[in-house]
Parts: structure tokens; sequence; C-alpha cells
């Protein structure tokens, strides 16, 4: 198992250790509901450097980019992100990813850290033609995330950069608690607000520290993947593995936002053709509308006890006190407002279709 940068700083502060995607990560600290409230209302501090990162560079970058990604790039300018996925062959996604550009020949591009060599080997094969230049930093590079409502206030007061002049998804290179060559960005997997910020692995311990005392006045306390998990599912965000894999289109997901067709990319034409003919199954948020908490595969039935798909995300939600989750549903019950029935230890438990976010 890899261990990030931080690992011994989350030892130090009690975190529960757990493996994920290959990695020894925190899970929690002081509780789920503490520190999902934490980010909800304050704000949060996590360790994500797990998750890879490539360079991809010179003058076919953006072509590269173009095609084996589902968005635009070309809308892209420097400073600037993108949510994206990488399409594969039979119809399913590589994975998500999130696409910087920071200059004309140069964009960094940040994957899952469970696909981090199937990503590489998925774009290195299609740059046998564009021969951009490609670097894998994931090993060098920390990642750490300041989610919640007082997220700027606490960065601002170790940085010179203008954080109130970075739009959300955009980008800046600029120095953090007197570290150079920091990329603090706009983004953040919590529907929260805050940013994340990437530097050399040896910069770790100080920089974890010095945002922590920052947050210190603001009630900033650490988070583990728990609590991020609980974050992004109220906010109806996939996560990879669970939500959208190999088998599932970034259409059936609710992806057709970020799958561009005014360019050519990977398995365009079965995308067009499945676009124009409507799928046939969706990924849906419901709630359940009696006590119980659904889980990741648990069936869900129609009202006859016919099987009509399958949880891939389900928790008790913090902040609605309600059992919510995605599922993957046949048409015609994805439409808002259907009842669903999750068949939660042999019983059938009604859910109803609601649209995204939950909160």
């Amino acid at each position: 198992m890899k261990k990030t940068a931080l690992y011994d700083k989350h030892v130090s502060l009690g975190a529960k250790i757990v493996p994920f995607a290959g990695f020894e990560m925190p899970v929690q600290y002081s509780g789920i509901n503490e520190e999902h409230f934490a980010v909800r209302e304050k704000a949060g501090i996590f360790d994500v450097s797990h998750m890879g990162q490539f360079f991809i560079e010179g003058p076919s970058a953006k072509d590269l980019l173009q095609f084996v990604t589902s968005n635009n790039v070309d809308v892209l300018e420097n400073g600037k992100a993108q949510y994206s996925c990488l399409p594969n062959e039979t119809g399913g996604i590589v994975d998500d990813l999130i696409v910087y550009k920071i200059d004309d020949e140069k964009y960094f591009v940040v994957v899952n850290a469970s696909n981090i060599d199937k990503d590489w080997n998925h774009i290195a094969k299609y740059n046998e033609k564009f021969k951009a230049k490609m670097t894998n930093a994931s090993d060098e590079m920390s990642l750490i995330a300041i989610q919640g409502p007082k997220a700027t206030e606490i960065l601002q007061k170790l940085t010179e950069t203008d954080l109130s002049a970075i739009p959300y998804y955009h980008f800046t290179i600029g120095s953090v608690a007197g570290f150079s060559d920091v990329i603090i960005s706009n983004t953040g997997y919590t529907g929260s607000g805050g940013f994340e910020i990437y530097f050399k692995n040896e910069n770790a311990e100080q920089l974890w520290d010095a945002l922590s005392e920052a947050g210190k006045e603001f009630g900033m306390i650490p988070c583990g993947l728990a609590a991020r998990d609980t974050l992004r599912l109220e906010k109806g965000f996939c996560l990879y593995g669970n939500d959208i894999d190999d088998t599932t289109s970034p259409l059936e997901a609710g992806l057709g936002w970020i799958t561009k067709f005014d360019k050519d990319f990977v398995n365009k034409a079965f995308l067009e053709n499945q676009k124009a003919e409507g799928v046939s199954r969706k990924l849906v948020g419901f709630e359940m509308l009696e006590k119980a908490i659904p889980r990741h595969d648990y069936e869900v039935v129609d009202a006859e006890g016919k099987i009509i798909g399958k949880v891939t995300s389900g928790t008790m939600s913090p902040m609605k006190k309600v059992g919510l989750g995605l599922a993957y549903v046949d048409k015609p019950n994805f439409k808002l407002g259907s009842e669903i029935f999750i068949r939660i230890r042999n019983k059938d438990i009604p859910a109803k279709v609601v649209k995204l976010p939950f909160v």
C-alpha cells in the first residue's frame, strides 16, 4: 500500500486509517457527522494526495486532450479548469477527470487514484498519433483541499494571491505559506466551495500545519474520506467505481453536459447514436419515504417487485436526516417523482425519484 506525504500527520492526529485505491488513507478523525457539518458550516481540510496528476505538453497537447476527453477543450482559456471524462471504446467511461489549461502548450490533468495507470495507458495509446509530451507527476505531488464557506478566508491569510479574483473552476499558480509554484484552484468535491492546492511532496507537512493553524479561529477541522463521500453524495456528484465505470455511458450518468458533439472524440458515433435514440436507463437521485438507509448494490424494484435497477451510492444524509442515494433505473421509472422501492434485507422500502442536488 502507498502512503501520502501526510500519512504520519494523520496518524499523529488520531485518524482512523483504511486502505483506499491502493493508499493508506484517513477515513475519519472526530466523526463523520462532525466533519460533514464543519465543511457545510465552517471549513474542513482534506488530504487528497492520492489523486493522480499528469502534465500534457507540446504543440499537440490540446489536440490529444480534445480527442480523448468528452468535453470541449477549445473553450478553455489559460487559468481555467474543466470537468470532463475519458470515454472508452465500448460506450462506457475510463474515468472522470479535471483538465487545467496552464498555457496553449501545457495542460495539467487530475485523475482518480484508482485509475492512474489505466488512464495513463489509455491516453498514451492515443498519443502514439499525437506525440504530445506526457509526464506522470502523481508520485511527486501532494494535494490538500480546504473546503467550506470559511475556506477562502483561511487560505487568504497565507497567500498574496487575491483569491476573490479566482472564479469557480479557475486557478492560478502562486505562493502559499512561503512556498512557490503552488497551483491554487477554486475547485472541490464537497459542494460547499473552497480551494484545492497542488504542490511538491516535500512541502506537504509544513503546508498542512500552516493551513491548520490559519483555520483554527474559523473552526476548521481535518476531515476524512467518509465525510468527503457524504458531502459529495448530498450534491449528487458521481464517484468513479460506484456511480460511473467502464460500463456506464456519460449520457446514462447524466453527464451529457460534459459530452460535446461539436468535435471529434473517442467513440463519438456510439454516444451520438445513444443521444438520438435516448437511454434505456438513467442515473437518478432518490430519497427514502420511510426510515431506512440505502447502500451500494441494493436492488431497485417497482411496485410489483420487478427489478428495475441498482443503487450505486447511498447514505443517511447528515443535512436532511433522510436516507438518500443514486441509482441506475430503467425507463420509464427514472422520471422525476416516480415511486420506486429499495430492497433492503428482503423488504421493499418506498422511495421517490427527486431532482439533484439533494441539498
